[in-house]
């Protein structure tokens, strides 16, 4: 992949912006193949993790709230006859990501990196990490390369990152990646976060694709029945609604190109390190454009130079 370009090849597909999570996992036999989903007590993991359940995968549910997990769990088990593990797992704790890592047994098939907070007023880990960074990039990234001798094991392991449009906003600040010195906006610290999981996207995939590791970021759309807008404002979100700001997706739609990333066909022996949105790779975005992937968010250098400063703050912090 050449600096700000979408991947050579880019890669389309038969399902769309209405597909659902059943509909691009139909006739996908996963048996045999081992799961996890962060956040997936809420929102569109809850779906993401039926869907992979429902076509024979082993799913974990990785969890801040395991007493949400317990509940959605049992209703995965009710329609799809699949045992689901619910595991505690605060993305913005970094002792609770190593004994997730830490406990972890045998090879991992599927991870999909779907937790995350949005629009959160100003908040620190014990680190000193702004919240929305520290959760929606470093907590994953932690996991990941944690989880990484269990990808590699699996032999054509797959990652999912979940992005957001709000990316197109803000690249990462590295002068300044938790507002210590700028007012803090959580607009940005939201956008930049987003970034971060593209960036990351692309450089495992540099890193670890000749492993067999394939690892892919994912814009899922807008969706309405989900935890993360908890923090909007509610007329803000109200008119939203009302003048089409957004075109809003059911949860089963929302998790349609999650899915897509994890499973399907049309993406074995393909390179990762792309964007997809609406079941299909992304184009560059340009001015004007409703969605696309930003160019900041594909800069290889910068990907690198995110890596290094995420190795360095998660070993730091891990004495």
């Amino acid at each position: 992949m050449t600096e700000s370009t979408p991947a050579a090849g880019r890669i389309t597909t038969p399902f769309s912006a209405t597909s659902t999570a059943a509909e691009v996992i139909a006739g996908t036999d996963l048996t045999g193949r081992r799961a996890v989903v962060t956040g997936g007590a809420s929102g569109i993991g809850i779906e993401t993790a039926r869907a992979l359940a429902g076509a024979g995968a082993e799913v974990t549910l990785a969890v801040r709230d395991t007493a949400a997990g317990e509940r959605v769990a049992a209703d995965i088990t009710g329609t799809t006859g699949r045992p689901v593990p619910v595991v505690p797992l605060d993305l913005a704790d970094q002792a609770s990501i190593a004994a997730f890592t830490g406990a972890w047994q045998g090879p991992l098939h599927l991870l999909i990196n779907n937790a995350g907070v949005m629009l959160t007023p100003e908040a620190r880990t014990r680190e000193g990490w702004e919240l929305q960074f520290a959760t929606n990039h470093l907590g994953h990234f932690a996991l990941t390369t944690g989880l990484y001798p269990a990808l590699a094991a699996a032999g054509g392991a797959r990652v999912v990152a979940l992005t957001s449009i709000a990316h197109l906003r803000a690249p990462v600040d590295f002068d300044d990646i938790h507002f210590e010195r700028r007012e803090y906006d959580p607009a940005l610290a939201y956008a930049q976060s987003k970034t971060a999981n593209v960036l990351f996207a692309v450089e495992a995939d540099r890193r670890w694709s000749a492993e067999g590791v394939a690892v892919n970021a994912v814009h899922p759309g807008a969706v309405l029945e989900t935890g993360l807008s908890r923090h909007m404002d509610p007329a803000e979100l109200a008119q939203a609604v009302e003048h089409g700001g957004y075109t809003f997706k059911t949860r089963e739609q929302g998790a349609a190109t999650s899915v897509l990333a994890a499973v399907s066909p049309l993406l074995d022996g393909v390179p990762g390190g792309r964007y997809f949105e609406d079941c299909n790779e992304a184009v560059l975005h340009t001015a004007g454009m409703a969605g696309g992937v930003a160019a900041h968010a594909l800069d290889p250098a910068a990907a690198q130079r995110l890596w290094q400063v995420s190795l360095d703050s998660v070993a730091a912090a891990r004495g």
